[in-house]
Order: structure tokens, then C-alpha cells, then sequence
């Protein structure tokens, strides 16, 4: 693939912050989620990040970030926020939140400053790959970058794939 890497929002935040980063497209697949992203850059899924685009019972939009071979518990999440429930967005919904198309949301440049969560064994990873604002297009930095940036409140609300709420 030699296409240039597209300039979002998202990549105009790091640019800002002047925060060191590699650019990788690959090719999206509709419904193919981190394991094709991951698979395509030859890195550990659990380095691929998602960018998950909720809500409270309150239809007040959060943002959650989720090791790619994990799932977040929504109910332990709600305990922890003090809420009722929290489920992901429909997808437009979360588009509109974010600025964003689903399959590209990026957690950097939304369209307005959304309460962002990060899952805390993040922070230990060396190097996180996470979406660069565009379908097949994923940034790969330093979790420091992205903590110094968005200042996500640290939680501890993954389930492994096989497990459920």
C-alpha cells in the first residue's frame, strides 16, 4: 500500500503536542476489528487499542480505550462511574459524538472533549497502536503520549474475550 497516511484531526493533536509516532495503513475489513489491524501490522492484539464510544444512562458520551483482545464490563464500569448503565453508542450516535466514522474514531481531535477512560494496563505497554482517525489507519506511540494528552481517568474494567457481564 502506497498511500499516503491522511492528515485527521487526530494526527493534527499529536503534531500539536509534538508527540513522536509512526503511521500505519493497512487494509480495513467491515467487522474485522483489532485482530485484522493487528494481523496486518504483525503486533500483539493486545497492543491495538480500541477507542470505545458510550454512554450513560443519562445518554451522556464517554470514551472507554480497550486493549483489542479484551472487552469492557459495562457493569462494572457503571459501578465504578456511579451510574445506572453504560452501553456502547449505535453507530450514529458515536459518529456524532466523535466526530468520527465508526471503524475510525480515534480518541484524539473528537468534535468535542468527551470524559475519556483508559484501561490501566495500558500505561505498561511499551509501544500502543490506536486508531488514526480513518478506517485502515491506526498511529502506533507511547501510552505516555496519550495519558500526557488526554488525562483518561485509569480504570480496571476488562473482560477477556470469553468472558461476559
Amino acid at each position: 500500500m502506497s498511500e499516503k497516511a491522511p492528515v485527521t484531526a487526530a494526527i493534527r493533536v499529536l503534531r500539536q503536542h509534538k508527540v513522536a509516532y509512526t503511521e500505519h495503513l493497512y487494509e480495513y475489513e467491515e467487522k474485522g476489528g483489532t485482530a485484522v489491524s493487528a494481523r496486518a501490522l504483525g503486533v500483539d492484539e493486545h497492543a491495538v487499542i480500541k477507542t470505545l464510544v458510550m454512554e450513560d444512562d443519562s445518554k451522556q458520551p464517554l470514551i472507554v480505550l480497550m486493549h483489542g483482545d479484551c472487552e469492557v464490563s459495562t457493569k462494572n464500569l457503571a459501578r465504578l462511574l456511579k451510574k445506572k448503565t453504560i452501553h456502547p453508542c449505535v453507530p450514529e450516535i458515536a459518529n456524532k459524538h466523535s466526530g468520527y466514522v465508526v471503524g475510525g474514531t480515534s480518541p484524539l481531535g473528537t468534535r468535542k472533549a468527551l470524559p475519556t477512560y483508559m484501561e490501566r494496563s495500558i500505561a505498561a505497554l511499551d509501544r500502543i497502536y490506536l486508531n488514526g482517525g480513518k478506517r485502515g489507519f491506526l498511529v502506533g506511540l507511547s501510552p505516555a503520549d496519550i495519558i500526557a494528552i488526554l488525562k483518561p481517568t485509569l480504570v480496571d474494567v476488562a473482560n477477556a474475550h470469553d468472558e461476559q457481564d
